[in-house]
């Protein structure tokens, strides 16, 4: 039986649901995945980028407490997050169909179910 995304540590449903909308749908995924990959795919979506929700997943991933990233490796993380950044551009509603910018609003926010 897979746990979801919630179960994992400083996670709790609006990042269940961010990333359920990328196809993310359990805490097996996600830890398959990485920090990495899977911010990628969030940012990639339209989630807009931010530092600590970046590093709230790795310490998670981690199973290490939210603010437990501190010096050097905060600013190591901080490199890969702007990295991460630069490499995933996210999804403008100008490249969408007319008749699914309604449609994309409402999915990133968790309204509508992806198909």
């Amino acid at each position: 039986m897979s746990e979801p995304v919630s179960s994992i540590r400083n996670l709790g449903p609006a990042m269940e649901a961010a990333c359920a909308g990328v196809g993310i749908t359990s805490a097996e995924d996600l830890r398959a995945l990485g920090a990495d990959v899977a911010y990628g795919k969030l940012i990639a979506s339209g989630m807009r980028p931010h530092f600590i929700g970046y590093y709230v997943l790795v310490m998670g991933l981690q199973g290490r407490p939210w603010n437990d990233c501190q010096g050097e490796e905060k600013k190591a993380l901080r490199k890969r997050f702007d990295a991460l950044k630069a490499a995933h551009k996210p999804a403008k509603s100008a490249d969408l169909a007319p008749d699914g910018a309604f449609e994309h609003i409402l999915d990133q926010i968790g309204v509508v179910k992806k198909r």
